[in-house]
């Protein structure tokens, strides 16, 4: 069969050599492709997580929230990274420039990546990797900010692939000043520091502003190790580092080569050691302020660079620490010399033993001393570090001699004398207590003292330590019989009383002294602090009317509805029965006591206040019209009348009763003692128009102080101590009465009464009074019960009362 077909196939057969070549070429290809596909999987993985240059546009790393008093001053900071943001047109151009002739010479021009730069520090490794010197890593400013910022400090390839790439993007996204403004707020300079603001103020105790040149060329000289420069350390180091980067800027034309000889010719000095604030006093309130600021704010407290302003008046906190610290070293004084705290066989090396054991911190000028010699009644020591010797004097001799005595190679704490002529011995107190005062109309807390020594124990008595208040809750009793019918001259008697107890056991409050004296009023009662009285008072009265005024009052949360609870047998803080006691000065308003009063975030707004009243003229200005009135603070928790009737109760505390050693403050002065059984605590809540004070004794595991060691004796001193220094410069106010209320003078003393309930006189008539009848110029009440002088009786005690809980 015939016809067209399909052309044969030829086959094409490939020379040796011509074969070899084409699965050469294939098997290039492939592994080319093989390794593309890979980087772009290694490319994918590593660039997969890249951060975004454009966040750091808002940007602003964590800084110090930093905390001041009421007047300005500087008292704390909370940071977890201590730094103060210093805009780049707040910072002096010389500490700028000092930074870029250290790190980054060309960073006003380069890209981000320095190729002169980086080759510069490649040829300079050469040589210090055969000195064996540690390798430069020739990053720019830009890179360090991409790396510190944004990236981890892991020494890879990729994490150096990711630098270079950011450092570029953030070129393209913010400017020059921006970037520098990033890195001078962010590096870690030592010394606690980040950051130049930081840095100045814990190397030099001064603003960046306030820094010398040579100050700037040390600061500069601090990123490649701060430990490799430390200014006590290893001050040769850092002088010669910091005088290379003050060439480099004379090199650069950044200061004139005599300027910068002069700066190499000044001495480095730096403060010992970085501190927190200049002002030392209120390490108590300062930590009180950072526990409320984390329970409200968490952790933005410690990185959200907030400005806060307390209720801190430093000079009252300084009068307050004072006051406390030498009370309790009184009564320490009182119980006897316990010892020297060490002993050393040899005098050789005593100095480092008695290293070991510091003096508190508050008491500046107490040293480490050793006995070298006991003779008659001459004691020799010398003191530790100084070398300087002397002799005790007699009285601390003396003193030391009634306890457990002295002997060569006791390590003691010892003073020296003011004006020379010896040194007086010092003993810690085992015992402690707090102080803590407040405005009684704003709750301002103006002072706290939480212990003897914040740097011994930053446990604050003030508001953390649970105590019976004994005799000094009597004045919320006296309150709540006063809001329920009794008046301040209402007769109650002060005579034995046994109550059946829980389990069926007997209870018998009684009075300090052990002596009852009859029918007194209640004013009387309460000048006098009686127990028995006060339980048979607050039977009348009914305890849950007196437990739900504590809780009102803020005394405590819940308290339990049994007479003990009468004589001052539930348990409370200093802060807390401080702060009721504001509510007799203020009219019978609850105030809420704060130590914080405004918080500011780093753009001037406003987050809190602990004023929440409205005013809504205050911002009217002068035009004219009506000032604006705002309305007083507080929850009413008692009538006003009652609360002036207590205040004025308790100014006859002062004047005819158990803390008649307060006078001495020759103004308007009121407030209560308190003993607890055992004589466990004691107490004395004070209070002047403008200020209430409470103080509170007493050893941490609540033994007994000692016998006779009352309120009067142990807290009312103090209280008198801090009043006189908190009062000089304040007038002499009376406590205000209200409008409204009514007096009439019974026994002599000028009495406040509840419209309609004041006393009214008798006019005798004709004739006389019948036999047994009242006497002329007695008064009587509306039901006729006469307030009559109290039966004789021996003299009232002039001391605290017990709370009477057996």
């Amino acid at each position: 069969m015939s016809g067209r077909g399909a052309p044969p196939r030829r086959s094409v057969s490939l020379k040796p050599p011509e074969r070899w070549i084409a699965i050469a070429g294939v098997t290039v290809l492939s592994a080319v492709a093989l390794a593309g596909f890979a980087i772009a999987i290694y490319a994918a993985w590593l660039f997969h997580d890249m951060p975004d240059a454009a966040d750091l546009a808002d940007y602003r790393p964590p800084t110090a929230t930093r905390a001041y008093a009421w007047d300005g001053v500087l008292i704390g900071e909370f940071s977890r990274e201590r730094r103060i943001y210093v805009p780049y047109d707040n910072m002096p151009p010389q500490l700028a420039q000092a930074f870029l002739a250290a790190e980054d010479r060309n960073f006003f021009s380069h890209g981000g990546v320095d190729a002169m730069g980086l080759t510069r520090a490649m040829m300079k490794n050469v040589m210090n990797a055969v000195n064996g010197r540690r390798l430069e890593g020739g990053s720019t400013i830009t890179q360090q900010v991409a790396k510190n910022v944004l990236l981890t400090s892991e020494a890879t390839v990729g994490r150096k692939l990711k630098e270079a790439i950011l450092a570029g993007r953030l070129e393209q996204t913010l400017n020059k000043e921006q970037i520098l403004e990033l890195y001078l707020n962010e590096i870690w300079l030592g010394y606690r520091s980040y950051g130049v603001g930081a840095a100045a103020y814990n190397y030099f105790g001064k603003s960046i502003s306030d820094l010398s040149l040579a100050e700037c060329a040390y600061l500069a000289s601090l990123p490649k190790g701060p430990d490799n420069y430390h200014p006590i350390r290893r001050k040769a180091q850092a002088m010669a580092r910091r005088n290379w980067v003050l060439d480099q800027m004379a090199e650069l034309g950044w200061v004139s080569r005599a300027e910068a000889e002069a700066a190499k010719r000044e001495d480095l000095k730096v403060q010992k050691a970085p501190t927190r604030a200049k002002y030392r006093d209120a390490d108590f309130f300062v930590e009180e302020v950072r526990r409320r600021g984390l329970a409200t704010m968490g952790q933005r407290l410690n990185e959200g660079g907030y400005y806060m302003r307390t209720t801190l008046d430093p000079q009252l906190q300084t009068a307050a620490r004072v006051a406390l610290m030498n009370g309790l070293e009184q009564y320490d004084r009182r119980h006897g010399w316990r010892g020297a705290w060490g002993h050393v066989d040899t005098a050789e090396g005593w100095e480092a033993v008695a290293k070991q054991k510091s003096p508190p911190s508050e008491r500046r000028g107490w040293r480490a001393a050793l006995v070298t010699d006991v003779s008659g009644g001459n004691v020799r020591v010398r003191v530790a570090g100084e070398g300087t010797t002397g002799s005790i004097v007699g009285q601390d001799v003396a003193w030391a001699r009634a306890g457990k005595g002295l002997r060569s190679g006791d390590l003691v704490f010892v003073e020296p004398v003011e004006g020379g002529g010896g040194f007086r011995l010092r003993q810690i107190p085992a015992v402690n207590g707090a102080l803590v005062a407040m405005e009684p109309y704003s709750g301002r807390v103006l002072a706290m003292v939480g212990g003897y020594s914040f740097s011994l124990s930053n446990f604050n008595r003030a508001t953390q330590a649970m105590r019976q208040p004994g005799s000094a809750f009597k004045p919320i009793v006296y309150a709540a019989a006063l809001e329920n019918g009794y008046t301040p001259s209402s007769v109650v008697m002060d005579s034995a009383i046994t109550l059946r107890g829980a389990g069926g056991q007997d209870w018998t409050p009684e009075n300090y002294n052990r002596r009852y004296y009859g029918a007194l009023t209640l004013r009387r009662g309460l000048e006098l602090s009686r127990n028995a009285m006060t339980v048979r008072l607050a039977q009348g009265v009914g305890m849950r009317k007196i437990s739900d005024l504590a809780v009102k009052m803020g005394v405590t949360k819940r308290m339990d509805n049994v007479l003990a609870m009468a004589l001052g047998a539930g348990e409370t803080t200093p802060f807390k029965l401080t702060a009721a006691y504001a509510s007799f000065v203020n009219g019978g308003r609850r105030i809420e006591p704060h130590l914080i009063e405004l918080v500011q975030d780093r753009n001037g707004e406003t987050i809190f206040r602990a004023d929440k009243r409205d005013c809504p003229r205050c911002l009217a200005g002068f035009n004219g019209d009506e000032s604006p009135r705002i309305a007083p603070g507080g929850e009413q928790v008692m009538d006003p009348i009652t609360a002036y009737q207590v205040t004025s109760m308790l100014q006859g505390v002062v004047q005819r009763g158990t803390a008649t050693s307060a006078l001495v403050l020759n103004r308007p002065v009121g407030g209560k003692t308190g003993t607890t059984n055992e004589y466990r605590s004691a107490w004395f809540v004070g209070f002047t128009p403008q200020i209430v004070a409470g103080v509170f004794v007493g050893f941490d595991d609540n033994r007994s102080l000692g016998n006779g060691e009352t309120g009067t004796q142990a807290a009312v001193p103090i209280f008198i101590e801090f009043m006189q220094a908190a009062t000089k410069d304040l007038p002499k106010d009376e406590f205000k009465a209200p409008k409204n209320a009514k007096f009439a003078t019974v026994r002599g003393i000028r009495e406040a009464f509840r419209p309609g309930t004041e006393p009214k006189p008798i006019v005798a008539p004709m004739g006389g009074m019948p036999v047994g009848g009242p006497q002329p110029y007695d008064q009587v009440w509306p039901d006729g019960q006469l307030t009559s002088p109290a039966p004789a009786a021996a003299p009232p005690p002039k001391k605290d009362d017990m709370s009477g809980l057996y």
